[in-house]
C-alpha cells in the first residue's frame, strides 16, 4: 500500500510541481542587464529598486526593533517566550549575541543619523554595511527564505543528493545534495547558499562537520561579483581566464581545506549531537541508483505538507535570517572594516607572505602582500587597493585570490556566525589563512602561463 502511494499521480505532482518552480527561480541562469544570473537574484534586485531609499531605514528599524526586544527578553524573561518556542529561540539568545545585537543597533543608529565617531559611520565602514549591504542581504533574505521550502520539501534534494553521492562523497566527503547549495550560491548568491545549508543542518541533513566544510567551502561566491571584481582591477579582456582561475584555485581548497584542522576535528554529528548514520546514502543491493533516488523523493513528496505549511516555514525562514542575523553583519562587518581602514593590523598580517610572494615570482611583493589579509574584512578591498598596482599579473593574482578567499567578515563570515552552522570566528580566520596558503600557489602558477 505504501508503495502505491509513493508512486501515485497526486504524490508525482507534489515533488514535480514544486521542485520545478524551486529549480526555476534558483538554478537557471539567464542572462540580465549583460550579466547570468539567477531569477531570485533579479526580484531581490527588483524589491531593492523599488524600496529605494526606504531600505535603508527599514533595515535599521529592524535592527533597532532586534535589539529592545532581545533586552527586554533578557531582562524581563516574558511569559509569551515560553509558549512560542520560535519566537524563544530568536530572541533569547546567549549573552554574547545580545552584546552583538546590541552593538550593532548602535552602530546602525548612529550611521543611519551621521552622528557620533567617523570612524564608525564612513563610507568605508558602517556606511557601506548599511548602505550597500544591509539591503542587498535584506532583498535576498525576502525570497530566499520565502521560497526556499520549494527546493528543501518536496523530495528534490532527495533526487539530487543520491543521485551525485556518488561524486561529492569520494571527491570531497560530503553529501550529495550540497552539490545544490554549491550551484545556488555560484549561480546567484552565497548568501542563499548558507540559508540553505544552515536550515538543512538545523533538519538535521548535515552533520556539524558537513555543515561547517559546506558553509566555508561551497558558499562560492557568484559569478555576477567576480565580474565586478575583475573589472575594479581594469582586466574585464581577461574574464574567462579568471573566472577559470578561480573555479580550479577553488576546487582545489574545497579537497585540501577540510581534511586539515579545523574542518577536520568538527563532528561527524548531527545538530541534537547523535552520529551521523552511514547507511542514509547506500543504494539497496539490486536497486539502480536513479530508481533509488525517485523512490527516495517520492517518498518525501508523500509526507510532504500543504501550501499553508509552505507559506508559514518560508515566513519563518524570512524572520529568522531578516532579525537574526542583520544585526550581527551590522555590528561585525562594522568592526572588521573598522581595523581594516584605520589599524595597520592587515599590512602587518600581510608582512609574512612577502617571502612567499616573492618565490613564487609575483612582481610588487611588497605591495601585494599589504592586500592579502585585509581580504578577511570584505572581499572588495584588495581588488580596490590592487587597481593602483602597475602589475597587470599582480592584479590579476589579487583578484582571484580575494575571490578564492571566502570568508570575509562584512557579509560571509558574518552569516555564517549569526547561523546555526557550528564555527566561531577564530575558525573562520583560521580557514581563511588555510586558503590563501592553498590557493594561492595554483593562482599564481596559472598566471604565470597566461601573462
Amino acid at each position: 500500500m505504501a508503495k502505491k502511494q509513493k508512486t501515485n499521480i497526486k504524490t508525482l505532482l507534489t515533488f514535480l510541481i514544486p521542485s520545478l518552480i524551486g529549480l526555476l527561480l534558483f538554478m537557471t541562469p539567464i542572462s540580465y542587464q549583460d550579466a547570468i544570473t539567477i531569477p531570485i537574484a533579479i526580484v531581490s534586485k527588483g524589491l531593492q529598486s523599488l524600496l529605494g531609499d526606504a531600505l535603508t531605514g527599514i533595515v535599521t528599524f529592524i535592527v533597532v526593533i532586534t535589539a529592545i526586544a532581545t533586552l527586554i527578553c533578557k531582562l524581563l524573561k516574558p511569559n509569551v517566550l515560553k509558549q512560542h518556542h520560535f519566537i524563544n529561540a530568536l530572541l533569547n539568545v546567549n549573552p554574547m549575541w545580545a552584546i552583538v545585537r546590541i552593538i550593532g543597533a548602535v552602530f546602525i543608529v548612529l550611521t543611519y543619523m551621521g552622528i557620533g565617531p567617523e570612524a564608525i559611520r564612513s563610507g568605508n565602514t558602517g556606511a557601506l554595511v548599511l548602505n550597500d549591504l544591509l539591503p542587498v542581504l535584506f532583498c535576498v533574505f525576502i525570497f530566499a527564505g520565502m521560497l526556499l521550502p520549494l527546493l528543501l520539501n518536496f523530495g528534490l534534494l532527495e533526487l539530487f543528493g543520491t543521485l551525485l553521492t556518488k561524486i561529492m562523497r569520494p571527491v570531497f566527503n560530503l553529501p550529495g545534495r550540497s552539490a545544490i547549495d554549491c550551484m545556488a550560491s555560484w549561480l546567484g548568491d552565497g548568501s542563499v547558499g548558507i540559508l540553505m545549508t544552515s536550515k538543512q543542518y538545523e533538519a538535521r541533513l548535515y552533520t556539524q562537520r558537513e555543515a561547517a566544510v559546506i558553509g566555508t567551502t561551497f558558499s562560492a561566491v557568484s559569478i555576477t561579483f567576480s565580474l565586478v571584481v575583475i573589472s575594479q582591477v581594469k582586466l574585464e579582456h581577461l574574464f574567462a581566464p579568471f573566472y577559470l582561475t578561480v573555479c580550479l584555485a577553488g576546487i582545489v581548497a574545497a579537497v585540501i581545506v577540510p581534511k586539515l584542522p579545523p574542518l577536520s576535528w568538527k563532528k561527524d554529528h548531527y545538530i541534537d549531537d547523535t552520529p551521523r548514520h552511514p547507511d542514509d546514502e547506500v543504494v539497496p543491493h539490486g536497486k539502480g541508483v536513479f530508481a533509488w533516488s525517485f523512490e527516495q523523493a517520492m517518498a518525501k513528496a508523500a509526507h510532504a505538507q500543504g501550501v499553508s505549511h509552505t507559506l508559514k516555514d518560508g515566513l519563518k525562514n524570512v524572520i529568522d535570517m531578516v532579525f537574526g542575523v542583520l544585526p550581527v553583519v551590522m555590528a561585525i562587518g562594522t568592526i572588521a572594516l573598522m581595523i581594516a581602514e584605520y589599524t595597520p593590523l592587515f599590512d602587518y598580517l600581510g608582512m609574512p607572505f612577502i617571502p612567499l610572494l616573492e618565490l613564487l615570482q609575483i612582481p610588487d611583493a611588497g605591495e601585494a602582500s599589504k592586500t592579502i589579509m585585509v581580504g578577511f574584512a570584505d572581499m572588495f578591498i584588495p581588488s580596490i587597493l590592487a587597481s593602483s598596482i602597475e602589475s597587470d599579473m599582480t592584479r590579476f593574482i589579487i583578484a582571484a585570490l580575494s575571490v578564492t578567499q571566502l570568508i570575509y567578515m562584512s557579509e560571509v563570515g558574518a552569516l555564517l556566525i549569526g547561523s546555526k552552522i557550528p564555527v566561531n570566528i577564530v575558525e573562520l580566520f583560521v580557514v581563511f589563512i588555510l586558503r590563501t596558503l592553498v590557493t594561492l600557489p595554483v593562482i599564481a602558477g596559472v598566471a604565470h602561463l597566461i601573462f
